[in-house]
């Protein structure tokens, strides 16, 4: 099992990002795997919102979702009192943004690795939770 963010989702999802190629393949391989991959519901509106920005087109940001929720391995954590606490905590503590806190809460409450372009996650949180590029996660 393992947890992503939506800078994964995105840039897999867009050709013209800077880690397209990395995520692209190591998504599709974690897909083919079959391994669980866990996210936020949070998920579908940072990537829906990000590839309309990007892209200017909001039919695009719709298909990401479209393909996201496609996903057969894909379980989305929905945020309770519980998780929205702890991410409250974590974002205080590691002074992470407060959709960053929720990813990284997610990962901390399954005791499972976070995969992330993010470098609040990749640096601010190892002695809570294990993260990762798409890279170092191969």
């Amino acid at each position: 099992m393992i947890v992503t963010d939506a800078s994964v989702w995105v840039s897999h999802l867009i050709a013209q990002e800077v880690h397209h190629a990395v995520s692209r393949r190591w998504l599709t391989a974690v897909v083919h795997s079959r391994t669980i991959i866990v996210a936020p519901a949070l998920l579908l509106a940072e990537v829906g919102g990000a590839v309309a920005r990007r892209t200017g087109d909001a039919a695009l940001g719709q298909q990401a979702i479209q393909h996201i929720l496609s996903t057969p391995n894909l379980r989305l954590v929905y945020t309770d009192a519980k998780l929205g606490l702890l991410a409250a905590e974590l974002a205080a503590g590691q002074r992470l943004r407060g959709a960053d806190a929720l990813y990284a809460a997610v990962a901390v409450q399954l005791k499972a690795p976070l995969v992330s372009w993010d470098n609040e996650h990749l640096s601010g949180t190892p002695d809570l939770m294990a993260a990762y590029t798409p890279g170092e996660a191969s």
